[in-house]
């Protein structure tokens, strides 16, 4: 282990900047064919290109996309690409390269000690620095600003650059620093990064400061932020060398991969709570859905943390109505679905119309809205209108659940009463076997139920919201 600064130089040891550094062992895994950016799906083709091509040119990088689109997860990942260990001066509060030290501590403690210079390790995973912009954060916050006690304890005038108290980014010398919501920070704080990301030079309370410091920035920005609450000024755009546009998954396959790959769900609920497949896929589709919808504000953008937080409630309700009914496993139900609203309507910024409606509304739009998308993949299109009701593949099923009076689905029923209840519609069991005969035992139910809540959807049945569960009967009992 090197302990000291002549230690170091036998080892033959060269200093390389950080921009160098990353695009160095990126390289390597470039040519080792290795995923640096693991758990990011959707992106391969899209924004890692051209994230690799920035860190090629050693650029400083803009994320700019709507929220949640992974964009800080990015800004880590790229800790992975920088050495496992870096020698720094013992003491420094900036990181110094013992090679190349640049705080007026380490060129002091180096002209005293020379080659016994003692030296520390800093491992990759403290190489990583991040700041919320916010409208309060100060030039102090980020860069510095004069310590009048070190001043007076020292005796040193306010110009001796021994006074100065580092602020977050010489702090993270030889770090990649990360500023989120950068339009969110104000235009002066602004001015206060050109020379730091260009030249070097720091200014702290008119002082002038030469403080060549090595850092990669990544900055991130939401587009409607250029218009809500600030933007990038001119000259600090023009220093930032890519700017990359991110986006939200564009199939259902992948949005399903981070659904399932984020949420927080333990060992307990997954061998308790069957999810089927089509569950899956409609919960991703609500987002979909959402992102199209009339009654939400799309240029904020619909975030893949909802559908994690819907998957996580959904499991979360199936769970519950087992423990009630007493029963160690059980299986998702799509009147299950009434469970994730809260977790629809604190994720999705709804426009002036949707505000009327009440979010609670709008979230059931949505359920309907993914139900009546999936209808088609999985059973006959339903018409808008027909001739004769006899016409259509779902008329048996309609005469059937009119002559029983209806069909109850309680939200509390155990396992063997849910399905004695969708047992108990002989068409219903037909229309699943002729036109998905290869659907799973364990997913037949939750398959029958979605039949009856598309007709409901479409019309076609009346879908009566009780006390304590649903009521699928005639459209002109309800009305």
């Amino acid at each position: 282990m090197i302990k000291n600064l002549g230690e170091l130089k036998a080892s033959g040891y060269t200093s390389k900047s950080i921009k160098d550094e990353l695009r160095d062992n990126l390289i390597k895994h470039m040519q080792a064919g290795t995923t640096v950016f693991e758990g990011v799906h959707g992106f391969e083709n899209s924004v890692i290109p051209e994230l690799e091509r920035a860190i090629l040119s050693r650029h400083n990088i803009n994320l700019l996309g709507l929220r949640g689109q992974a964009k800080t997860r990015l800004a880590r990942l790229m800790v992975n690409l920088l050495d496992e260990y870096i020698p720094i001066v013992q003491g420094s509060e900036i990181n110094d390269d013992p090679l190349s030290p640049i705080s007026r501590f380490s060129r002091d403690l180096i002209a005293e000690m020379g080659d016994k210079t003692p030296l520390a390790f800093l491992h990759r995973s403290d190489r990583f620095a991040e700041k919320l912009a916010t409208p309060d954060v100060t030039v102090a916050d980020l860069i510095g600003d004069v310590d009048p006690i070190k001043a007076a304890n020292l005796k040193l005038s306010y110009a001796d650059d021994r006074v100065i108290h580092f602020g977050m980014i010489p702090r993270a010398n030889r770090c990649i620093f990360v500023i989120n919501e950068i339009p969110d920070l104000q235009a002066r704080i602004q001015v206060a990064l050109f020379n730091i990301l260009q030249e070097g030079d720091i200014q702290i309370r008119g002082f002038k400061l030469r403080l060549p410091l090595d850092m990669q920035f990544i900055f991130t920005a939401n587009p409607e932020d250029y218009t809500n609450r600030g933007s990038i000024v001119t000259p600090l755009k023009d220093r930032i060398g890519s700017q990359i546009l991110t986006h939200y998954p564009e199939s259902i396959a992948i949005a399903r991969k981070i659904s399932s790959q984020e949420a927080k769900i333990n060992t307990k609920q997954i061998s308790a709570v069957h999810v089927p497949e089509l569950a899956y896929d409609l919960l991703e589709q609500i987002c979909f859905e959402a992102r199209e919808s009339e009654y939400v504000d799309n240029k904020s953008g619909v975030s893949a943390r909802m559908s994690i937080s819907m998957l996580e409630s959904l499991i979360s309700t199936a769970e519950r109505r087992a423990l009630l009914a007493k029963e160690t496993s059980t299986s998702v139900r799509l009147s299950d679905f009434m469970g994730i609203i809260p977790a629809i309507t604190g994720k999705v910024e709804l426009v002036y119309e949707g505000e009327q409606e009440g979010a609670a509304f709008v979230a059931e739009q949505l359920i309907g809205s993914a139900i009546k998308t999936f209808l088609p993949g999985l059973f006959p299109k339903i018409e808008k209108l027909t001739k004769k009701i006899e016409d259509t593949p779902y008329s048996p099923l309609m005469e059937a659940i009119f002559a029983e009076g209806g069909i109850v689905i309680y939200d509390e029923s155990t396992e063997a009463d849910y399905r004695s209840s969708l047992d108990s519609i002989k068409p219903l069991e037909d229309l699943v076997k002729k036109y998905q005969p290869n659907i799973s035992a364990n997913d037949r139910y939750f398959v029958k139920e979605f039949v009856l809540w598309a007709l409901a959807e479409h019309h076609k049945l009346g879908k009566d919201r009780l006390t304590d569960g649903f009521q699928f009967k005639d459209l002109l009992d309800i009305l």
